[in-house]
């Protein structure tokens, strides 16, 4: 039975974010931020156990479907905000904001979407071949729904693209690396520049005026040092491989175990790369990326568990210690993300017994849980310490609204 239907602000915005068998959706309202529907649709192209969950007019629901691919995955979300009262091609859409991780050298700002910048997405693939391939996917199935609404690339690497000459280039051989676009491009861009901005406005500073380290921790996770709203620095490089430990990536690692496991192990560059992104991090060293499940394990006394949180937090801290001295004057430290935002012990450990440069964190601050964004820092602390929720669907979806205003 179809709902009443709803009215839809003029110029809310499609947020679409597509995974290799996954497909995040919101639809939002950027200036108000209300949001009228959002959901996700898994193990797309799966032979068994795909679904949708989905969230509209204040109902749950979980939808088990057969979803072969992106385009009959589009085509059910559709169906399901057309039962919900939300017929999308009435909406006055002002644009369809599209997550792509890569934008190489050629994107570093949000960009209206036609054939030759499909086409350019397509050519960088091979910089993210597990991201920007699903990526394009999203935004054909999506444009074939919707042909008359703008369709809006919003990258990932897009703010840290100017980073200085020193923090985006690798020692490697400047032809090779000229020859094959490598160099450091970050990630996690749309989350750094939306929760640093929240962190200033709650500071209630001038963006320009704050210094600030800026801690993404989730299953991914990495971390950026921003001097006065420009970033000098972060832990993500050519690929979302590289800095933090992370749920399943390796972080940070010498270069020469891959020759190690090539030669001696006889292993293939897919299996190794299997083995960086799927096999390593939290769950190669516990058996879990859940990080509920290893801080329970933790104080089990689970050794494999403890093991694992402590080189966590040793990456963690050198990259603090790093981007404290890169910054020179730090303003604020600030968490976000999954872990970021929820794991009290994580944020207390990490910065620990660092009362010397002015961080002290409130224990009781610390333990609140809240959708808003917080100081945990003692009164005393010269250095801000903050938990920011991040919206990266609200930073896509305001920019995509943007660009299209502007153009």
């Amino acid at each position: 039975m179809t709902a009443p239907k709803v009215d839809i602000a003029p110029g809310a915005v499609l947020v679409i974010n597509a995974g290799s068998s996954s497909l995040k959706y919101q639809l939002i309202d950027p200036h108000t931020e209300q949001v009228y529907a959002d959901g996700l649709a898994e193990r797309i192209g799966e032979p068994t156990g795909s679904a949708i969950t989905h969230e509209a007019n204040g109902r749950n629901r979980r939808i088990d479907v057969a979803l072969p691919d992106h385009a009959a995955a589009i085509a059910k979300v559709a169906e399901l905000l057309r039962e919900d009262g939300i017929f999308l091609r009435e909406s006055g859409l002002a644009a369809v904001g599209h997550r792509v991780v890569h934008g190489g050298r050629t994107f570093h700002a949000p960009t209206v979407i036609d054939d030759e910048v499909r086409a350019e997405i397509e050519r960088i693939a091979p910089l993210a071949p597990l991201h920007n391939p699903p990526n394009l996917v999203g935004i054909q199935a999506v444009s074939a729904l919707l042909p008359d609404v703008p369709a809006v690339g919003i990258f990932d690497t897009a703010f840290f693209h100017d980073l200085p000459a020193d923090a985006a280039t690798y020692a490697l051989d400047a032809e090779v690396a000229q020859k094959y676009a490598i160099r450091r491009y970050g990630f996690h861009g749309t989350s750094h520049q939306y929760v640093s901005r929240r962190a200033a406005e709650f500071l209630g500073r001038d963006y320009g005026d704050v210094n600030q380290i800026v801690l993404h921790l989730g299953n991914g996770a990495s971390a950026s040092a921003i001097r006065g709203g420009r970033p000098i620095d972060t832990s993500m490089g050519m690929t979302p491989l590289e800095g933090l430990v992370m749920g399943t990536r390796t972080g940070d690692i010498d270069p020469g175990i891959a020759f190690q496991l090539a030669r001696v192990g006889g292993m293939s560059i897919d299996e190794i790369d299997h083995l960086y992104n799927k096999r390593s991090g939290l769950k190669g060293l516990s058996g879990d990326n859940d990080f509920r499940a290893i801080l329970e394990r933790v104080d089990a006394g689970d050794e494999a568990a403890a093991l694992a949180y402590h080189v966590y937090l040793h990456r963690l801290r050198h990259y603090l210690g790093a981007y404290m001295i890169e910054l020179g004057r730090v303003d604020a430290i600030v968490f976000t993300a999954g872990v970021g935002e929820n794991a009290a012990p994580v944020r207390a450990d990490a910065l620990a017994h660092l009362e010397m440069y002015g961080i002290e964190i409130d224990p009781d601050r610390n333990a609140v849980r809240s959708p808003e964004p917080r100081r945990i820092s003692t009164d005393a602390s010269s250095v801000a310490v903050l938990v920011v929720p991040t919206n990266e669907e609200l930073e896509i979806a305001r920019q995509a609204a943007a660009v299209v205003a502007g153009a």
